[in-house]
Formats: structure tokens, C-alpha cells, sequence
């Protein structure tokens, strides 16, 4: 009986353990059953219901910038090149989306402008003597005019910010971008960013503004990350994190604008690119008061080799009693203006004036870009063939323009890119610049 008794215990016992070992293994199957799914997901592109809700965060984000950027038009202009121009009431623009521009009075001009800033209208230049001619306009005036009381604004399209390395940085120069103090500058240094420069600059005194009549060109780019640019700069701080800049010209910019055509552009920073400041009306900043010109839009026309020159006038000064900076391109457009409190060191005066051209240099397959810079000659071939900027000045603590004194040239590499600079009766102070980049003497 007692061996009976422990034959039936031992079995019951061995039938506990079977069905503890099944109900073990089944849930182990129905685990790698239920992971098996998720794991073939995320094996394949990373496409797991996170990633999923990531994405569409992404383009309910997108969407939201796209809105703040895109106020709604009083009128729209579909410009032939592609451009879509919103006539935004002047009220709307983003600028005001600045916590202290809410109550902000717009002024509809400056209270001064400096003395002697009657220049010429923007031109066509048949040789080295100006002579009037149409003006250069924007190539959206084809399709009409904004009415007044609105600003045109360049709508941006998903597209422009997808093409962006991020959302916040979208409309921003890299925080690497911080220009160079030539008389100081080590090369190996300022090359590290990957940007190249053709200026002349002033330093060592107080500037309350500069001018400038830009030569237009359309450079050819290699990489769409990188861009060519004709500018002034104004500059004040150091050349590190606190540099404040105000910046005006023309660029070609297949990352910004998705194509490469050559464009009117500002921008702006107050603390070297690192967080502030953007290009044209992409951030709050700049207010515009202007109804017939658009940040970003097209130039139309422009220079061709050994063909009509075409040059436009740029004038950045500081309104001596509001403190505002204003902008004014030609002779009778008053763009508008950079609220002072948006600087620091600015607030006062600049401390540095730069004219020339930029490029960036991404040496993507090991050599050095073939991106233009002007219109991809030497200075050394002039007018009609090699970029200039002609007239350009600087204006002083009187408030009055005036030319440049202890004019100085940099470029990193003058093999590539170089500048030279002169002086004659009609063309004032000016300079050729430019390059095509990579050549023989450029690997």
C-alpha cells in the first residue's frame, strides 16, 4: 500500500511538473509570436510605432512653421519663375510674432537719412561710366503689384523646410559661419568652416551704416548645399559668440530656395549665428515697410560675360535718433528697418565694414568646389567679364556718407578667388572680385 501510495504521488507529481513545462512553453511561443510582428517592423527601416508617431509630429510641426511663416494674403502672385508672392497686410508680417513688437508702431520712414545718399537708380551699365537705363525690378512685377498697405512676402513651401537640416534650423546660416577678422585671421582656421571669402573691409572706427551698387551675376553652384553670395556686411562685438551682424545682397542658394536663381536677401544675427537672426522675413526681426520689393524673390535682369552689366544699390544705416537700422535698395525704396533693441554691440555703432562675395566650399569629392563666386572670372579680366561692387562708402558719426579710408582686401585663397580694388571719378571707391573656384591653380 505504501509503495502504491508513492508510485501515485510520484506520478501525480511528474504529471504537476508536464503541465508547468506546457504552460511555460506556450507562453513562450505566444511571446515570440506577439514580438515576431514588431520585430520584422522595426528590422526592416526603423518603422515602429514610435518612429511612426515621430513622423507624423514631424509634419504636424512642419505644418504649424509653415502657418507661422505664411500669414494670409490679401492677394497672390504666381511669379513665372515658380515663386509664389503674397501681398500680406504690413500689419501681419511675422516680425510682429516677437513678444516685443506686439504693441510695436510701425514707421512708415526713417526720421534721417544720411547726408549725400542720393545715388543712382539701379541700372543697366553699358561700360564703366554708368548711364541710366531701366531700373532692374523683380521678376514676380511681371504678374502684378502689391497693393498698398500689404508687404510681398515669398510663401514658403513644405518642400523649403524639408530641405532643412532642422525645423529650427530652417532659414538660418550654420553656427559655424562666424565671419573672419582679416587683419587677425589664421586661414587654417577660418577654412575649417568650409567658407570662402573675396572682401575688402574697414576697421578701427565707429560706422553708422555703408552703401554699396552690386554688380548681379548668376554663379554657378556644384553642390545644392552650397551658395555664392555678393554682400555688405555690418558688423560689431567680437568674432565669437556675442558678433552682431546686419547683412544685405545677392545670392544663389539651391538649399534655401530649391532652385538657382539669383536673389535679393537680408539677414540678421545678434549673437553669431548660433541661435538669432534669419534670412529675409524668416523669423521675427526685420520689419518691412515696402510694398513693391520681396525678400528672397528673384532679381531680374542680370550680367551677362561680355554682355549688358547690371548692378543694384544698397544703402544699411542707423536712424541716429531712433536707433533703428534701416534699409533702402535703389534710390527710392525704402525697405525697412532692424528694431535696435535686436542687438547688442549694434545698439551703438559697428566696429567693421566688409564688401565682397562668399562661398561655401564643401570639397565633397576631395577638391575644391567648382561653385562661382561674382561671375566666375578674375578680378584681373574687368568690367564686363569679372563681378564688381563700385561706390561704396561708409557713414559716419556726422551721419554723412563718405569713402572708406585704410581700405583692406582678404581672401583665403587668392588662386581661387581674389579681389582687387581701385578708385576713379564715376565709380568712386570700388573693386573686382570673384573666381571660378576650382582651376589648375586651385585643386
Amino acid at each position: 500500500m505504501m509503495a502504491a501510495h508513492l508510485l501515485r504521488r510520484s506520478w501525480g507529481g511528474t504529471i504537476s511538473l508536464l503541465i508547468v513545462v506546457l504552460l511555460l512553453s506556450c507562453c513562450s511561443q505566444m511571446t515570440s509570436a506577439a514580438a515576431a510582428p514588431a520585430s520584422r517592423k522595426s528590422g526592416g527601416g526603423g518603422s515602429s510605432s514610435s518612429s511612426i508617431s515621430m513622423s507624423q509630429q514631424n509634419k504636424l510641426d512642419v505644418r504649424q512653421h509653415l502657418k507661422r511663416l505664411n500669414k494670409p494674403p490679401l492677394k497672390t502672385i504666381k511669379s513665372p519663375d515658380g515663386d509664389i508672392i503674397d501681398c500680406v497686410h504690413i500689419a501681419h508680417q511675422p516680425a510682429f510674432d516677437h513678444p516685443l513688437l506686439k504693441n510695436h508702431t510701425i514707421l512708415t520712414r526713417p526720421n534721417f537719412h544720411p547726408d549725400g545718399t542720393k545715388f543712382e537708380e539701379s541700372k543697366r551699365v553699358s561700360g564703366q561710366k554708368a548711364r541710366s537705363s531701366k531700373p532692374i525690378t523683380q521678376l514676380w512685377h511681371l504678374k502684378g503689384r502689391c497693393p498698398e498697405g500689404t508687404i510681398p512676402i515669398r510663401r514658403t513651401k513644405k518642400d523649403d523646410i524639408l530641405r532643412a537640416k532642422s525645423i529650427e534650423r530652417f532659414g538660418k546660416k550654420k553656427p559655424t559661419n562666424i565671419p573672419h577678422q582679416p587683419r587677425s585671421a589664421q586661414p587654417d582656421l577660418v577654412t575649417q568652416t568650409g567658407h570662402q571669402h573675396a572682401i575688402v573691409y574697414v576697421e578701427g572706427d565707429k560706422y553708422y551704416g555703408a552703401k554699396a551698387t552690386i554688380n548681379v551675376w548668376e554663379p554657378k553652384i556644384q553642390q545644392p548645399n552650397e551658395f555664392s553670395l555678393s554682400q555688405i556686411w555690418i558688423l560689431g562685438g567680437t568674432f565669437g559668440q556675442d558678433l552682431n551682424s546686419i547683412e544685405a545682397g545677392w545670392q544663389v542658394s539651391p538649399d534655401l530656395y530649391g532652385d538657382n536663381r539669383t536673389r535679393l536677401f537680408t539677414y540678421w544675427t545678434s549673437d553669431a549665428y548660433q541661435a538669432t537672426g534669419c534670412y529675409n522675413l524668416l523669423c521675427t526681426g526685420f520689419i518691412q515697410i515696402n510694398n513693391e520689393v520681396s525678400m528672397g524673390a528673384s532679381i531680374f535682369p542680370i550680367s551677362g560675360y561680355r554682355e549688358s552689366q547690371y548692378d543694384i544699390s544698397l544703402l544699411v544705416w542707423k536712424d541716429p535718433k531712433e536707433g533703428n537700422w534701416w534699409l533702402q535698395f535703389g534710390n527710392d525704396y525704402v525697405l525697412g528697418y532692424w528694431p535696435g533693441f535686436l542687438f547688442s554691440y549694434l545698439t551703438d555703432s559697428a566696429s567693421m565694414i566688409e564688401w565682397g562675395g562668399e562661398i561655401v566650399n564643401s570639397e565633397s569629392d576631395e577638391q575644391h568646389t567648382t561653385t562661382q563666386m561674382g561671375s566666375g572670372h578674375f578680378p584681373e579680366e574687368g568690367f564686363g567679364k569679372a563681378g564688381y561692387f563700385r561706390n561704396i562708402q561708409i557713414v559716419d558719426g556726422s551721419n554723412s556718407l563718405r569713402d572708406p579710408k585704410g581700405l583692406g582686401t582678404f581672401t583665403e585663397q587668392s588662386s581661387c578667388y581674389n579681389v582687387h580694388s581701385g578708385k576713379s571719378g564715376d565709380w568712386g571707391t570700388y573693386f573686382f572680385y570673384g573666381g571660378p573656384g576650382r582651376n589648375p591653380s586651385c585643386p
